[in-house]
């Protein structure tokens, strides 16, 4: 991370069968983030096609290189921002949770498929079989993962380990408060934050998704020392816009009691010792 950096995370309402609709809503989004002097912002798990696991799922999925991420491009190129979103992609007979990444002038997205997914999921979705790349956009490296994606920490350190500087965390996770959406939350991704030496930002969809799912709205961001910096929990739709500080990144990672990932010890993880030894 070489500079400070302006995000926005949009807890918002997607619609199952309203694609063109969300995508127009999008664009106010992404029109206040650009207002407000954002360099990238962020939308909630599926929040282009609508999130949920029974067959509505089934006819609302698309290709990668459709009108979507076309669509998405465009909207980058248009207001100068960079944007993550997602979408249920098809690709043969299989259906991916995926996170795109569209930048100015890029021409093309970049692409994260969930990798764990929830039991609930299991039946329409297929996990992605590796850890892509980090997304590299508006000088900072950041590693995405959605929703059930957060509760396996060794995913975050790999990200971390391979230079990440943020983790976004895009969620459409329904049911519970926004208080108590938040309050879970708060059980395990300060510790990825904190663990690990980088930025946490996490988002979740909001309102009903016009076929059966109500999702509360919750936003927040997390420092690398694990403090919250902002938070969001609310009945509304809502845009949560905080800065990333290079300097404070920057900090934590050469104080020798706050930055542990250079002390880990991973070939003592890996050794299978014999049953009964002392070493």
């Amino acid at each position: 991370m070489d500079r400070d950096v302006r995000i926005a995370l949009v807890s918002c309402r997607s619609v199952i069968g309203d694609t063109a609709g969300n995508l127009c809503r999008m664009e106010q989004w992404i029109i206040g983030a650009g207002n407000q002097g954002a360099d990238l912002v962020c939308f909630p798990e599926l929040n282009i096609t609508g999130y949920h696991v029974h067959p509505p799922i089934d006819m609302v999925a698309e290709p990668i290189d459709g009108p979507c991420s076309a669509r998405l491009t465009d909207l980058a190129e248009k207001h100068n921002i960079s944007i993550l979103a997602g979408m249920a992609e098809r690709s043969g007979n299989r259906i991916y949770a995926a996170h795109l990444l569209a930048q100015p002038d890029s021409g093309r997205c970049r692409v994260y498929r969930k990798l764990h997914l929830g039991p609930p999921e299991k039946e329409f979705f297929s996990p992605a079989s590796k850890i892509p790349p980090l997304f590299e956009a508006c000088g900072l490296r950041i590693g995405v993962q959605l929703c059930y994606d957060a509760h396996f920490p060794q995913l975050s350190t790999h990200m971390a380990i391979n230079g990440a500087d943020l983790l976004i965390i895009a969620h459409a996770s329904p049911g519970k408060s926004s208080e108590e959406k938040l309050a879970s939350w708060m059980r395990h991704l300060p510790a990825r934050a904190f663990d690990n030496g980088v930025y946490v930002a996490a988002v979740n969809a909001a309102g009903d998704n016009g076929c059966g799912l109500n999702f509360p709205a919750v936003a927040l961001l997390i420092s690398p020392e694990g403090t919250i910096l902002q938070s969001y929990a609310g009945m509304e739709e809502h845009i949560l816009v905080a800065d990333l500080s290079a300097e404070k990144l920057r900090w934590v990672r050469k104080h020798p009691m706050k930055y542990f990932l250079p002390n880990r010890r991973p070939e003592i993880y890996q050794k299978k010792q014999n049953a009964g030894s002392t070493e």
